[in-house]
């Protein structure tokens, strides 16, 4: 979830349908709908085949640059389906980015699954990190991809903010105040930076709204690239307590390989940074599905 820091351009649904056309003439006449307008794209759904991310700033062009590189590359390597960019559209008019398609993925966003369904992702996502973060870094380097520069694992600096977070949360009446003891119960254990640095290829930002499932809630596809990088683990391995039940964490970290105790807080810290910044984006949006899915799964970040 990068932050909106350059000026923004937002494309209309009918240039990028021109652009498209005009750059792809297979794919005319383009039939579009708009998927999502976030901080950083916008996002279509192209002949209900394809989805069109086009970047609304110059952080996010770069973004899909690296995706351009890197997605064709991991793709045949990984064990559960990812974009693989198709098309790669170039900057045309006023619109000054690149831009890329790719053919849609099979499932849905993840909502109010069970215990059993959310046990059916253990192995598939366990099996799919080892393979990502077994990507060779000196690989990843020669394909341009960046090195972590937003210090995503650097809990000192973000442990004000998630306090602020849960402040607000609170005030909202996001959270109650069983929630909110038992976060700050968490937060206290933290004493310390992570002298772990370990590095690995990395999605960056895994979390519900980039993961789809299939009818049965076993996941189908990992989306949205945009924050990968070169950082550690950790950040990708916070899905263990952000979408796994407990039940299945232990299961989760044999097949994936030996994780320290310090890691797997940090992994923790990270979830829950993460579902406190979705759940107040949520509710800025009036995301009613995404709010209750936030509300909930913080607590099954807490559970030990």
């Amino acid at each position: 979830m990068s932050q909106p820091w350059s000026p923004e351009r937002v494309i209309s649904e009918q240039e990028a349908g021109r652009m498209i056309e005009k750059q792809f003439s297979r794919l005319k006449p383009a039939s579009l709908k708009v998927l999502g307008e976030g901080f950083d794209n916008t996002v279509f759904l192209v002949n209900n085949q394809y989805v069109f991310r086009f970047p609304r700033r110059e952080i996010a062009a770069n973004l899909i640059q690296t995706e351009n590189r890197l997605l064709p590359v991991i793709e045949p390597l990984l064990t559960i389906p990812i974009p693989n960019p198709k098309y790669q559209g170039i900057p045309e008019g006023d619109y000054p980015w690149p831009f890329g398609g790719y053919e849609i993925l099979p499932g849905k966003t993840p909502a109010r699954l069970t215990k059993e369904q959310r046990m059916q992702s253990v192995e598939p996502l366990a099996q799919f990190l080892r393979t990502l973060h077994n990507f060779p870094v000196t690989e990843a380097q020669k394909l341009q991809v960046p090195y972590d520069q937003l210090e995503r694992i650097n809990i000192i600096k973000r442990m004000p903010m998630l306090a602020s977070n849960i402040e607000k949360a609170k005030l909202k009446e996001l959270i109650d105040q069983k929630a909110v003891d038992l976060l700050q119960s968490f937060l206290s254990t933290i004493e310390k930076p992570l002298e772990n640095d370990t590095k690995t290829l990395v999605h960056g930002d895994l979390h519900i709204r980039n993961m789809l499932v299939g009818e049965n809630g076993r996941i189908s596809a990992v989306i949205d690239w945009g924050d990968t990088h070169i950082g550690h683990p950790a950040v990708d391995l916070s899905i263990a307590y952000s979408f796994l039940p407990i039940e299945g964490r232990e299961q989760f970290f044999n097949l994936y390989g030996d994780v320290p105790p310090e890691v797997k807080k940090v992994a923790r810290f990270k979830a829950i940074y993460s579902i406190l910044v979705l759940l107040l984006y949520g509710e800025d949006l009036q995301d009613t599905d995404l709010v209750e899915e936030c509300r909930s799964t913080v607590l099954l970040a807490l559970e030990d």
